[in-house]
């Protein structure tokens, strides 16, 4: 669920190709089509946690793709997009600054292109049943398992800047960090989701909601029925956009260094700033290759995700280029990419009626969902 959080260290890519192998070739394709030859419906279900504004590396490694699913879904399929608060507060927030990143986080996505009428959008922190369903997962949920999630380490390391996960250990953790993929889980299974959009960072976490749904049936359900499917991953197709100042890392708002990332309100001027002090190297001509040139790399993955283009291409096409060429080039795309959604959310940002009407609404449409979700669940676990 693209719950997106700040920078996640490199995943282990044997693991998610075993995770990959293990769930997607069991896994119904996303146009499956039922016996009567008509696709089912979908109900697609991600969240995004509100952490500030939005940089570069969010837009085009999750809400792009948000606003793509919005507009390619059948009329029969239910889109749920949640503005995930409990899960901020796994690692510690300043109230003032939290209170208004949540009304930022929603004014972006509606910038963005998230239609209100026709995706269910709300803050995930003013529907209670994602709480009581994430309590009867921790009930049934090992310890053990959570142990071996790794992208806590990650977050703590991310939150005190630190340069690996050797710097932090279980002293730092706290209940609610260890148990937020259980949350993750109740988000999910809540609405009984079949399709979740996700990065490589979170399908660890995708693998555990599906181990939770198939233990809670066989448990908990008479005759053993499927009451909550197993969500089927849609790994996001873009890149990892990297730190312009250190691409060896991923864009993150949490780096001290402000011209490491862009973010969808830096001006025009601000955005070409930064772009130019990007690392890159003194090599000649443009080349793709990530291990050796992560700097010229990043900027063709990124002008790659604007042009909607592969960066070996691009890469190809520019070969003759000079790095600073490449980024004039850069430049160009990605402040043609944050022009509309730029002035949108200026805008919007200050019409708090508006949003908090969207808000409201959104809640509604999603507990509507989730309260007949957690009415059975608590007939089948014996809490009537």
């Amino acid at each position: 669920m693209l719950f997106a959080t700040k920078r996640v260290l490199q995943p282990n890519t044997l693991c998610f190709r075993h995770w990959t192998r293990r769930y997607l070739s069991a896994a119904v394709p996303a146009n499956a089509v039922s016996d009567g030859g008509k696709r089912r419906a979908r109900v697609v279900f991600s969240g995004i946690q509100p952490t500030g504004v939005p940089h570069l590396g969010n837009y085009l490694g999750a809400l792009s793709n948000w606003v793509k699913l919005q507009n390619e879904a059948s009329e029969d399929d239910k889109l749920i997009f949640s503005i995930v608060g409990w899960h901020a507060i796994t690692l510690p927030q300043k109230a003032k600054e939290l209170s208004a990143s949540r009304w930022d986080m929603l004014a972006t996505l509606l910038a963005i292109g998230i239609e209100p009428k026709r995706s269910i959008l709300f803050h995930q922190d003013d529907n209670q049943c994602h709480t009581e369903l994430a309590w009867i997962f921790n009930c049934i949920t090992p310890v053990g398992k959570l142990r071996r999630m790794t992208t806590w380490k990650s977050r703590l390391a991310d939150s005190r800047n630190a340069n690996s996960e050797s710097e932090v250990d279980e002293s730092m953790l706290n209940a609610g960090l260890l148990t937020y993929p259980v949350l993750q889980a109740a988000d999910i299974l809540a609405y009984r989701a079949t399709h979740v959009p996700v990065g490589e960072d979170q399908v660890q976490h995708l693998e555990l909601s599906r181990d939770i749904a198939q233990y809670f049936n066989r448990t908990f359900v008479p005759g053993k029925k499927r009451f909550f499917p197993p969500a089927i991953p849609e790994i996001t197709p873009s890149k990892r956009i990297l730190s312009l100042r250190d691409p060896t890392s991923k864009m993150s708002k949490s780096s001290p260094d402000l011209q490491s990332r862009i973010l969808l309100t830096d001006s025009p001027s601000q955005i070409t700033s930064k772009l130019r002090s990007a690392v890159t190297d003194s090599m000649q001509g443009i080349t793709y290759d990530p291990v050796n040139r992560p700097g010229v790399s990043n900027l063709l993955t990124i002008l790659g995700a604007c042009m909607e283009k592969s960066p070996s291409d691009l890469a190809e096409e520019y070969t003759n280029k000079s790095n600073a060429e490449l980024k004039a080039l850069v430049i160009d795309a990605v402040q043609e990419l944050f022009r509309v959604p730029r002035t949108e959310f200026e805008r919007l940002r200050n019409e708090h009626a508006y949003l908090t009407e969207v808000a409201k609404d959104g809640a509604e449409r999603a507990k509507a969902i989730s309260q007949e979700t957690i009415r059975d669940v608590r007939s089948f676990v014996g809490l009537y």
